[in-house]
């Protein structure tokens, strides 16, 4: 979509993902190599009562399922800014995940781009709000870039 598509108050959902034990253990062991994603008999003694999805993972695949419903697609020229970013609730494996995306600021900074800034709030299955940030990126307009 081209920036001047996009409309304040706009909102879109995204597909669902689950998370899987092995998925979330892959994730940390190599981004967030911290006993709460990795030590299965430590993180049973622990508050939250067994391993949990990275904070990290949690916003890539909060991402991930934006960047595929496809809106942006080759109009994006640049993300901007992540802001506001908040984790609300652990993710668990096979939790199953999904985002609401809302419009909340556009902002016309050339005449061939625009910033493009929404909400991303990511849910579990049962409805808890987990995760939820702002980002903001650069979109093409319907002017061509080469005026």
């Amino acid at each position: 979509m081209k920036f001047n598509e996009f409309f304040v108050g706009q909102r879109f959902e995204t597909d669902s993902i689950k998370v899987t034990k092995e998925k979330i253990m892959e994730f940390a062991s190599e981004f967030d190599p911290q006993y709460m994603h990795l030590d299965e008999k430590k993180t049973q003694e622990g508050i939250f009562g067994g391993i949990i999805a990275s904070g990290i993972q949690t916003l890539a695949l909060t991402f991930k399922l934006w960047v595929e419903c496809g809106l942006y697609g080759e109009d994006v020229v640049a993300g901007t800014a992540m802001d506001n970013i908040r984790f609300m609730k652990p993710v668990y494996p096979d939790d199953e995940l999904h985002v609401v995306v809302e419009v909340i600021n556009l902002e016309d900074n050339r005449k061939n781009t625009g910033i493009v800034t929404v909400n991303l709030s990511t849910f579990n299955h049962t409805t808890q709000k987990i995760f939820e940030g702002d980002l903001s990126v650069i979109i093409k307009n319907n002017v061509s870039l080469n005026k």
